[in-house]
């Protein structure tokens, strides 16, 4: 029976969640599989990858093929590195020790670029908000500025128009004072 490792789709519409699993490769995407392997979830960032490392390197050393996907979500994970090492342990080129030296040391630069990558996201979320509030704090000043020069226009409008009004009663007054003379 040929066997392949490749992504089984659940969840709900526009939140796609996978299980990575070992299926016939007869059998529908969705369908029957052999073995449940682990989950991905796309929709976080970095996406979240749950493998049971032990498993899906067994099916991989038995002969199950991975889909494209699957492939690189098993390489991400570390599994196919160890595969091609414990090949390397086969032929005799390496020792068990030190194909488990380099898979430790790849693991460990892995781990520690993973950190870089979600420290540079909560770095740039942080900077996303502190321009955003600068942004906000920038259109409430120049909001106040408009709506106190408008008010200031309006103050001169009503001085000017009480002024016009005044003269015009100073010169309505004298107008009676001058016709009584």
């Amino acid at each position: 029976m040929a066997t392949k490792i490749r992504l089984a789709r659940h969840g709900h519409k526009d939140y796609a969640v996978y299980y990575v699993v070992v299926a016939d490769s007869r059998a529908p995407r969705d369908g029957k599989y052999i073995e449940k392997l682990g989950t991905y979830n796309p929709n976080t960032n970095p996406a979240t990858i749950n493998i049971n490392f032990d498993r899906a390197l067994y099916w991989l050393e038995t002969g199950a093929q991975p889909t494209l996907t699957a492939g690189r979500i098993l390489s991400y994970e570390g599994v196919l590195l160890k595969k091609h090492l414990n090949g390397g342990v086969k032929k005799g080129a390496l020792t068990v020790e030190q194909a488990q030296a380099k898979f430790d040391a790849w693991k460990t630069a892995k781990a520690a670029k993973i950190a870089a990558k979600v420290s540079g996201l909560a770095d740039a979320a942080k900077k996303a908000a502190v321009a955003a509030a600068e942004n906000e704090v920038a259109v409430k000043n120049a909001k106040a500025e408009a709506v106190a020069a408008k008010k200031a226009a309006l103050a001169a409008a009503a001085a000017e128009a009480a002024a016009a009004k005044a003269a015009e009663e100073a010169a309505a007054t004298e107008a009676p004072a001058e016709a009584a003379e």
